[in-house]
């Protein structure tokens, strides 16, 4: 009888590349219309923290560890994980003055003077849009009277962002996968992870931006498709240059470091009471868990 089983091992580089890029992709943007079009809104907090710990997990059980092993010097990596930080802090920085005039960001922050009186500019250049759900969710879900459309202009940029951002972490899972399988599976798990309340912002800006339900779940699809393009250039081009491979590992730490720390965890300190502080500790230990058991088991 014909032996049908497969392991991990036997399944091509390239061919995990495609397969977790692709789906991974469509996979997160289905979940997220599934929150936002049914209006499960409140869930998006939950999501956050359990990103947090996916992302932390992923950093310091995977990833530093593999850069570290495969790189010339602790120290050269230390200072990849330095610079990176400190790009992507420039980059925030960066995207918030191109697109900000005057005292509120017309991109970013997505308020009327009533649910938001004060200015909150919001940065999407990680591919963080989190804090646009808690503005633009009760104008959506309660068809709030002041609440008008862009023209769609705050919707082409989020596109726009989300596309690139999609493409980097193409490159990232690629990098991950072209060292070991376990270590791209574990990427893509904590990229899938933040991905999925991100893209729960970006339907609810879409809308706002006044684009149909299915308008926002198309350009949401073709927007995913920018992960595969990422991940065919890197595993063909990273082929000629190995060398390269540890420091994008240590670029993704620094991107999913500076997420999770400077972007999201601020946001989890406006809730201070008890039940919020159990909840958001439970699920961020949960999503540490999740990587610490995806370690195990593909391991």
């Amino acid at each position: 009888m014909l032996n049908f089983s497969i392991t991990f091992a036997e399944i091509s580089t390239l061919t995990w590349i495609i397969l977790v890029s692709l789906f991974g992709g469509l996979l997160s943007v289905s979940l997220a219309a599934l929150f936002a079009l049914n209006l499960r809104t409140s869930w998006v907090p939950m999501l956050v923290s359990y990103a947090i710990g996916a992302m932390l997990g992923a950093v310091f059980l995977e990833i530093l560890p593999h850069a570290f092993s495969m790189a010339s010097s602790v120290e050269s990596i230390s200072v990849t994980l330095l610079l990176g930080l400190f790009l992507f802090f420039v980059l925030e920085k960066l995207v918030i003055w191109r697109h900000c005039h005057g005292d509120h960001c017309e991109v970013h922050a997505l308020h009327t003077e009533e649910n938001c009186p004060m200015p909150q500019p919001i940065s999407q250049d990680a591919g963080v849009k989190f804090r646009a759900v808690n503005t633009i969710a009760p104008s959506i879900l309660h068809h709030h009277h002041h609440h008008t459309h862009d023209h769609g202009r705050s919707g082409l940029m989020i596109m726009i962002g989300d596309t690139f951002h999609n493409f980097i972490d193409g490159i990232l899972i690629a990098a991950a996968f072209m060292v070991d399988v376990k270590l791209g599976m574990v990427t893509a798990l904590a990229i899938i992870a933040h991905e999925i309340p991100q893209e729960v912002g970006d339907f609810l800006i879409l809308l706002h931006s006044g684009y149909s339900k299915k308008q926002a779940l198309v350009f949401n699809m073709v927007s995913s498709l920018a992960t595969l393009a990422g991940g065919l250039l890197a595993y063909f081009a990273l082929q000629y240059v190995q060398s390269w491979i540890p420091y994008i590992l240590g670029l993704a730490a620094s991107s999913m470091l500076y997420v999770a720390v400077a972007d999201l965890i601020p946001g989890l300190h406006k809730r201070t009471e008890l039940k919020a502080t159990v909840s958001q500790i439970s699920l961020i230990a949960l999503g540490v868990g999740t990587i610490w058991l995806a370690h195990i088991i593909i391991g």
